[in-house]
């Protein structure tokens, strides 16, 4: 099994470990997406050895509460209820892990996630968490950890599938990052019995062609001539390449494979196999601006996350 995923400390992204313990985070609040976030974690995950680390904060009133007792009093209960989600979470977790150790902390719940992330081979979040509503897209905190984590990142969904193989999807584009997600997906995913689609989709070049000339009106003669339908058949070309180097990472994991090649928008093709396909997790290779003051997520792997039917896992290209 390649090793280039089992990091232990910040250095993960540029020395190989030899250990085969896999660091979990997984966070939660006790609310009902953060509850289905640990138990579709703990069915698409691996039974790899696992050190877990599970982790509730309290929020920091923002208003003094007046003489120190009445502090300590909101503290103790907010302690006791942290504690309580913790221990209902490792009841979850606690057949196929290793090691759990329970995490509670005050302040703000995003900042505490993501300043941790790097440690971890993998973060598990929900969605959403208390106090958020709508069906659809990522709550506060799961939005700012999706925008700000660098290390990959399960946004856990409630799984579609009852029972039996997992229905995975992977965006493949050729790039280090979408390398890296398959790279991570056959190391630490449950892929004993899944059913996985390797997807490309390849952006039409719309090219301007005058002023008097529109492309939808071609007939397909027409377009057979243009430098539109050379660009075209260069990507179909450049697609299969993609999807095989993409299939070939899976080998080793012997996973069956069924192959996508579609073109349009990325993101709007990638949701709509999500959805017609009944999908349970979509892995993504993410990229975009990376520097001290800002770490964004790219436009595809945002909207995706955002609007995903699924579990999300989203794996940034290595620093």
């Amino acid at each position: 099994m390649p090793q280039s995923l089992l990091r232990l400390s910040k250095t993960r992204w540029t020395q190989k470990c030899t250990f085969t313990v896999v660091k979990i985070l997984i966070a939660t609040d006790g609310s009902k997406d953060a509850t289905a976030a640990v138990e579709s974690a703990n069915r698409l995950l691996s039974a790899v050895d696992r050190d877990v680390d599970l982790i509730s904060v309290a929020p920091k009133l923002r208003r003094k509460l007046g003489p120190e007792p009445r502090r300590n009093g909101y503290e103790r209960r907010a302690l006791r209820e942290i504690t309580q989600q913790l221990n209902r979470a490792r009841a979850i977790v606690g057949p196929k892990c290793r090691d759990i150790n329970l995490v509670t902390e005050f302040g703000s719940p995003a900042a505490a996630i993501v300043d941790r992330v790097e440690d971890y081979d993998l973060t598990v979040i929900g969605p959403k968490g208390r106090g958020t509503a709508g069906e659809v897209g990522l709550g506060p905190v799961a939005s700012r950890v999706a925008e700000h984590a660098l290390a990959p990142l399960l946004i856990a969904r409630e799984m579609r599938t009852e029972a039996g193989a997992i229905r995975v999807l992977v965006a493949v584009d050729g790039s280090t990052a979408s390398l890296h997600a398959i790279e991570t997906l056959g190391e630490l995913f449950d892929l004993g019995s899944a059913e996985v689609c390797l997807m490309h989709v390849a952006e039409t070049p719309w090219i301007e062609l005058g002023p008097e000339e529109d492309w939808v009106t071609y007939s397909d003669e027409d377009k057979d001539k243009t430098e539109i339908a050379a660009l075209e058949e260069e990507l179909v070309r450049e697609g299969d390449a993609i999807v095989n180097q993409a299939r070939d990472l899976l080998r080793p994991y012997r996973v069956s494979v069924t192959t996508r090649t579609e073109q349009g928008n990325p993101a709007n093709e990638i949701l709509s196999e999500a959805e017609r396909g009944q999908y349970d997790l979509i892995v993504l290779g993410a990229t975009g601006v990376r520097d001290l003051k800002h770490q964004m997520l790219g436009s595809v792997s945002s909207k995706i996350a955002w609007n995903a039917p699924c579990s999300v896992l989203i794996v940034r290209e290595p620093e």
